[in-house]
């Protein structure tokens, strides 16, 4: 928020320099963005008078202008094309000084002498507007300094706020925060309340009383809106960052400015009967002020007369029901909206204006009443008008609740490692505006009041007593815990383990967001139906992700287009997919992305492209961390990201535990990846379970090693013979391996020969080749009656 140094310290003044208040506001949470002059530099600019104009001689677009400086007149040649009698505009005499070292002079324009020049705002940096001259008010006193006359020696400062202080969105606020870092009084201006010289009102209906606990409007009958914005408004506005529109629009923008509360004025002839304030139609149609159509949804808060809608609440008014030149009637609103009810609906539609920006932060919700009594002071002062009585419909029940804090000495101690004497809490908290008992036992009554929204809990008073004492001025110390050694389970595999293990296979971690496009999360897992966010954050953003993998897949996007050919990317983070009865399932996963060459781009090794079984050497690495790799199997299926040759499930038991293979060519193509890809995800919860290592001895005698050769058909996996082998083999067995696989010439097309080493080893002694012949034959037995497996000849 953009505001004048001048106009602050209208409310309050502490002493001390502009710089040094713009010190403190940042050191207690206002952060300050920038701060700049009101105006250029310049020197010699007076309030000038136009008396005559008569067109030049040699010249068309010029004018030969007499301008008086109060007491004596001079020739000055302008191409304004607002240069005209009576007017008064800024002067540059001759002598003056525009900007750094642009210096007005006598000079002749097409054989005319000019004494000076006449500005436009642009050239006093006042604003961009270079149009025409500026002109200034009719009672403006001539020959008058026009830094002076304007106060322009001013600073206007940047406050870039965070969500939470809504309440320091106005003069008001600010002032607050000022006075209580300076234990200042506030001169807030008077605001009495403007009796009612007519009796006219209009009903208002709350059809959407959670949405509009709180609607206040107004009647003004017979405004001049001929008449221009009081110069000091104008200037005020402009120095906050509003171009000055029309009386009426000005004055709802000024009291938003300065009290905090968005105002919107109605033309009372295009209202229809009452003002209800209800949720849209879905579908409904609402030309806005800037001319753009938007169609409703159902969730949408109107304020609607009874025939159509007239506003959309808290972003902006509608064009057909907005104050134009001929308006007479005023019908001024001031209503407190819901935060939840605001909040995204103008960022749905590409808007963001003053008054979402605020709703969506919070509004004092007791400010309506006051704000109106101000615009309408401000309106009768300016225009003119006859104001009927205040409207005001209330729903108690729906207001938020003024908040009572038990805050304690000791909880004070606590946090901030020091105590605060019990004076300045109270003093420091009364200048916040917040109602404060004297302290008994200790502690203190804290009743918030109802602009500071943001403050609930006790902590939130700790916050406030530690920004005003200076966070720079609270002590260093180090805390001390008495901090027990955890116990490592020894039968789970780490996150971290995992990372490291994975960093070390070459992959990088990515962290990617939680939420995504739609249309990618029904392309990667069509089967389960993500959670739509209420607020998104955009388009592309709409929907919580229910695998890591569309992440991956557009930080690999992001790499490809980097030429970055050979990628290997990891995360672990949650997914979160919809359940049956209405919960969500947050559920840790680990998952992994890879393309390119198998090795890095070098003389000593091959260019030889990833496949499937590298990918899943990978994996087999994680699920072996745990020493409990024998415990999971490989079974191929399909998945619709997947490759339909190309993936397979990994399972423990009966528990699915995630899956592994190429992304599916057609998601590659849509995706406009380079491929081949492949991917993993795998469920971290399963794969932290290992095994409990324990101790055994290592034999001292020689291992055995028998390779059978088996036939068996297509259809038969490799890892239903190895675990029918485990059981078999009994505790002699040390190892099995798969070490070749052969289909093709002297084998019959619809069988395959899978080569199989065992190595058997006795703890105590050497086995013998009868103790080896007899496991073997078991082995093949079980084979041949279990798999139709023969021994290839």
């Amino acid at each position: 928020m953009k505001f004048s140094e001048q106009w602050l310290r209208t409310w309050v003044n502490p002493q001390v320099t502009g710089d040094e208040l713009v010190a403190r506001l940042s050191m207690t949470g206002l952060e300050v963005d920038g701060v700049e002059p009101a105006a250029g530099a310049f020197s010699g600019v007076i309030v000038g008078e136009i008396v005559s104009t008569e067109q030049h001689p040699d010249a068309d677009k010029l004018r030969v202008c007499q301008v008086s400086n109060g007491s004596e007149q001079f020739q000055v040649v302008c191409g304004a094309p607002n240069a005209r009698p009576g007017i008064k505009v800024p002067f540059a005499t001759v002598g003056a000084v525009l900007g750094e070292d642009f210096k007005i002079k006598k000079a002749k324009l097409r054989g005319v002498e000019s004494f000076g020049m006449l500005c436009a705002a642009s050239e006093l940096q006042l604003s961009d507007d270079s149009d025409g001259l500026f002109e200034l008010a009719a009672d403006a006193p001539t020959g008058t300094c026009l830094r002076e006359y304007l106060g322009l020696d001013d600073t206007i400062i940047d406050v870039d706020l965070t969500p939470n202080r809504g309440d320091c969105l106005s003069i008001a606020g600010l002032a607050r925060e000022v006075a209580a870092n300076y234990a200042e009084n506030v001169c807030r201006p008077t605001i009495d309340p403007v009796p009612a010289v007519n009796e006219e009102t209009r009903p208002v209906e709350l059809l959407a009383p959670q949405a509009c606990p709180r609607y206040v409007g107004r009647i003004v009958r017979n405004v001049d809106l001929s008449r221009p914005t009081p110069l000091w408004m104008v200037e005020r506005l402009r120095r906050s960052d509003i171009r000055s529109i029309d009386p009426v629009v000005d004055i709802t923008n000024y009291v938003m400015l300065e009290l905090g509360q968005p105002m919107h004025a109605f033309d009372l002839k295009q209202i229809q009967g009452g003002i209800r304030v209800r949720m849209a139609e879905e579908g409904e149609k609402l030309t806005l002020l800037d001319g753009q159509e938007l169609t409703l949804h159902s969730d949408n808060l109107v304020i609607a007369d009874h025939e159509r809608a007239l506003a959309m609440a808290g972003v902006m008014g509608g064009e057909h029901s907005g104050v134009a030149s001929d308006t007479t009637d005023l019908f001024l609103e001031s209503a407190f909206f819901d935060t939840i009810a605001i909040a995204g609906k103008a960022r749905a539609y590409g808007l963001h204006t003053d008054s979402s920006h605020r709703f969506e932060r919070g509004v004092d919700w007791q400010l309506q009443r006051e704000a109106m009594e101000r615009a309408t002071a401000l309106i009768l002062e300016t225009v003119g008008g006859e104001p009927g009585p205040v409207i005001e419909q209330v729903a108690n029940e729906h207001l938020p609740q003024v908040a009572h804090i038990t805050l304690r000495d000791a909880r004070i101690q606590q946090m901030l490692g020091m105590a605060i004497p019990a004076s300045d809490v109270e003093s420091y908290l009364h200048h916040l505006g917040l109602g404060v008992a004297k302290a008994i036992d200790g502690e203190w009554q804290v009743e918030v009041p109802s602009h500071r929204f943001d403050i609930s809990l006790e902590i939130d008073l700790i916050e406030e007593l530690a920004r005003l004492y200076g966070y720079n001025r609270l002590p260093v110390s180090a805390p001390t815990a008495a901090l027990n050694l955890q116990a490592q389970p020894e039968a789970r595999g780490e996150l971290p383990v995992l990372r490291r293990l994975l960093v070390a296979r070459g992959y990088q971690e990515a962290i990617t967001y939680s939420f995504i496009e739609p249309e990618l999360s029904k392309q990667f897992d069509p089967e389960h139906e993500p959670l739509a966010l209420a607020n998104p954050i955009s388009a592309d953003m709409a929907v919580m992700r229910t695998s890591l993998l569309p992440g991956l897949s557009k930080a690999l996007l992001h790499n490809q287009n980097r030429q970055q050919a050979r990628v290997r990317l990891f995360e672990s983070g949650l997914r979160f997919v919809p359940q049956a009865a209405g919960d969500l399932l947050q559920e840790p996963m680990l998952a992994g992305i890879a393309c390119g060459a198998r090795l890095p781009e070098g003389w000593a090794n091959s260019g030889d492209k990833l496949d499937f079984f590298d990918l899943k050497g990978d994996v087999e690495a994680i699920l072996g961390q745990g020493g409990a790799l024998t415990s999971y199997r490989f079974e191929p299926a399909e998945h619709p990201a997947l490759h339909p040759g190309q993936s397979a499930r990994v399972m423990r038991g009966d528990t699915l535990v995630g899956w592994l293979g190429a992304l599916h060519p057609q998601l590659v193509t849509a995706l406009d990846l380079h491929g081949p890809v492949f991917a993993f995800e795998l469920s971290l919860n399963v794969i932290k379970q290992g095994r409990l290592p324990a101790f055994a001895e290592l034999s001292r005698f020689p291992e055995v090693r028998r390779d059978i050769a088996l036939v068996v058909d297509q259809t038969v996996l490799a890892e239903d013979l190895l675990v029918n082998i485990r059981q078999q083999a009994g505790e002699h067995l040390k190892n099995l391996r798969l070490f070749d696989v052969y289909a093709g010439k002297g084998i019959d097309p619809h069988r395959k020969s899978l080569a199989i080493g065992l190595t058997l080893q006795h703890s105590s002694r050497t086995l013998t080749d009868e103790e080896v012949n007899a496991v073997m034959d078991k082995v093949l037995t079980s084979l041949e009656q279990g798999f139709n497996a023969t021994l290839r000849k």
